[in-house]
This record gives C-alpha cells, sequence and structure tokens, in this order.
C-alpha cells in the first residue's frame, strides 16, 4: 500500500480515519450536508472500509454526522438557533474560564498567554497562523483555569463548533480585533480580577459570534440549508 497522511499510519487506521475526517470539517473541506461515502473516502485515504466505518460512527457519537433517509451518513446542519445557542453556552464557559484564570494562573502561564497573542498580532495576514495561534490562547487560558469539569466541556462544545467550518480569523480585521480583546483579558488576569476577566471574555466570544454569522450568511448556500 502507498505511503500515506501521517495520521493513517497509526496502529489504529479507524482513528487515523476519523481525525482525517474531522480535520477535513473544521477546514471546511467537509461542509455541513455533504455526503460521507465509504467507498469514497476509503479509495481517497487509502485504507480499507472498515476503519472508515468506525470513524463515520465515531463522528456520530460525537453529534457532528447525522444518518439523513435516502442520502445516508453527512455532516450535520446546524440551524440559526443551534448557532445561536453554542455561542451563548460557549461564552459562559469561557467566560468562567477566564475567571477562573486570574485566581488560579502562575506568573509563568499570564506570560506566555502574553506571549502568544504577541505572536497573533504579527501573524494577522496569515489566516492558517492566526487560527492555531488563537487556539493556542484559548486552550493555555483553560488550562490555567485548573477545572477538568469545565475543560471536559469545552473540548465537547470545540467539536461541534467545527461543523461552522474554518476560522473567522482568517479575515485580517477579526484577527486584529482579536488581538485587543485578548489584550483586555489579559489586562484582568494580570489584575488579578475574575470579575473583569469574565466580561471581557464574553465580550470577546460575542465579538466572534457577530463575526461567525457575517461569514455564515456571505457563504453561498444559506445556512438553513447547509
Amino acid at each position: 500500500m502507498p505511503d500515506t497522511d501521517p495520521l493513517l499510519r497509526e496502529p489504529s487506521h479507524g482513528q487515523g480515519a476519523y481525525e482525517r475526517l474531522l480535520s477535513e470539517i473544521a477546514a471546511g473541506a467537509l461542509q455541513p450536508g455533504d455526503r460521507l461515502t465509504e467507498t469514497e473516502i476509503a479509495e481517497r485515504l487509502e485504507i480499507s472500509r472498515t476503519p472508515v466505518r468506525e470513524a463515520i460512527r465515531q463522528l456520530e457519537a460525537d453529534g457532528l454526522v447525522t444518518h439523513v433517509p435516502r442520502a445516508g451518513a453527512t455532516v450535520r446542519t446546524l440551524d440559526y438557533s443551534e448557532v445561536m445557542e453554542l455561542y451563548d453556552i460557549r461564552a459562559v464557559l469561557e467566560g468562567a474560564a477566564a475567571s477562573f484564570a486570574s485566581r488560579a494562573a502562575s506568573d509563568i502561564e499570564i506570560a506566555e498567554l502574553e506571549t502568544i497573542n504577541a505572536e497573533l498580532a504579527a501573524a494577522t495576514d496569515d489566516g492558517a497562523r492566526a487560527f492555531e495561534l488563537n487556539r493556542q490562547f484559548h486552550m493555555t487560558l483553560l488550562d490555567a483555569a485548573r477545572n477538568r469539569f469545565l475543560a471536559k466541556s469545552m473540548k465537547t462544545l470545540q467539536k461541534t463548533l467545527m461543523i461552522l467550518g474554518p476560522s473567522t480569523l482568517q479575515e485580517t480585521t477579526r484577527a486584529e480585533a482579536a488581538v485587543d480583546e485578548h489584550n483586555a483579558v489579559l489586562d484582568a488576569l494580570r489584575a488579578r480580577d475574575g470579575d473583569e476577566a469574565e466580561t471581557a471574555m464574553r465580550a470577546h466570544i460575542r465579538a466572534s459570534h457577530r463575526s461567525r454569522l457575517h461569514q455564515l450568511r456571505s457563504r453561498v448556500r444559506p445556512l438553513d440549508s447547509e
């Protein structure tokens, strides 16, 4: 068998296929409403249909894939109200993370967050790099919150958010605004002000929500039919 993607050379081809499909959903290569055909995916990834079937089942368990009559397994669609609910709960969870981190984060962790945000400020014209640095900022903040149950809830939420596709940070103006919003959170962390940290983070998520809705409206396919 020819050499393939590094993810598919892992001991479990099912896990490798799952990670590959997950990344394609997050990148927008697989969009809401797209069919997941075992034969096509197996041929494309150069593996058998069995691990593909395992991967699709795992995506179903995550709530990212659903079965549609006469179409089979498809990437799940989110309607307008579900997008609103996702960002509402994201604001609650990430706001709590910022509040907890204001008390629990070490000076070293706050310094690391400052470094990540400075790197983001220098990469606002590189969508892929900006996305990765933003992800690092939020994950580092979540780790600094020192709450395993919150981290577990965020992991579940982040998977569902993948259905929405590419990050809004691909837009330079949004990336620049995110840097400023992160700085507001950092100011509150340095002051050890939990209420202000939560307020700043919630404002950041609301801004992200507005940008996401604009992105979704700009797509060729309407949100409700994706």
